[in-house]
């Protein structure tokens, strides 16, 4: 678990990387600073972007491939200006963003040989879950849970997010499973409030 004081740095990090990516068609690179080394460690995360309660924006990592202050800078600019699904964030929704973090714990192998076996296995509101098969992957992190609570749907439109909305999962798909720690800072009007 991350001190209130680091989770507090990786969000005023996030805010900081969406701030100064404003017009830009690249992350600027991220100011040097004296990290906690516990920041410093390879972490996979997902930054989430909303605004006025309706999502804004969500791009992350699955794999830890960097230092969990990389991540967090590289996706709180994917999540603000290159989400497919949203026109880039403008300077005048900046204030008003509410930034959530997740930090995902290493991906671990669901035991499952059929899409019936994936649905028991699953710890609805805790597992974040990733399903892969050939070129397909999709992931729903475990806030999703707040929207789809039942296995069996959760399921559906996952795989509906991978491509593989078919009947049943093929043979050769791989499930995961992840845990999350998430936080998040509201807008500046609810600061004040």
């Amino acid at each position: 678990m991350l001190e209130k004081s680091e989770r507090a740095q990786l969000l005023e990090l996030a805010r900081r990387s969406i701030a100064s990516g404003l017009g830009r068609a690249s992350p600027e690179r991220m100011p040097q600073s004296a990290w906690p080394s516990r920041l410093l460690e390879p972490r996979a995360t997902f930054t989430t972007l909303t605004l006025a309660g309706t999502l804004r924006g969500c791009c992350g990592t699955i794999e830890a491939r960097r230092a969990l202050v990389d991540d967090v800078w590289h996706n709180a600019w994917t999540s603000a200006f290159a989400d497919p699904r949203f026109w880039p964030v403008a300077a005048a929704e900046l204030a008003a963003l509410e930034i959530s973090i997740s930090v995902l714990t290493p991906l671990e192998r669901i035991a499952a040989s059929s899409e019936a076996e994936l649905i028991a296995a699953l710890q609805p509101g805790v597992d974040g879950v990733v399903i892969s098969c050939d070129d397909a992957r999709a992931t729903f992190l475990p806030e999703v849970w707040q929207s789809l609570p039942e296995p069996g749907e959760f399921v559906a439109h996952l795989k509906r997010k991978a491509g593989l909305a078919g009947a049943r999962l093929p043979s050769r798909t791989r499930a995961f499973r992840y845990r999350t720690e998430s936080f998040r800072s509201r807008h500046e009007v609810e600061r004040a409030a």
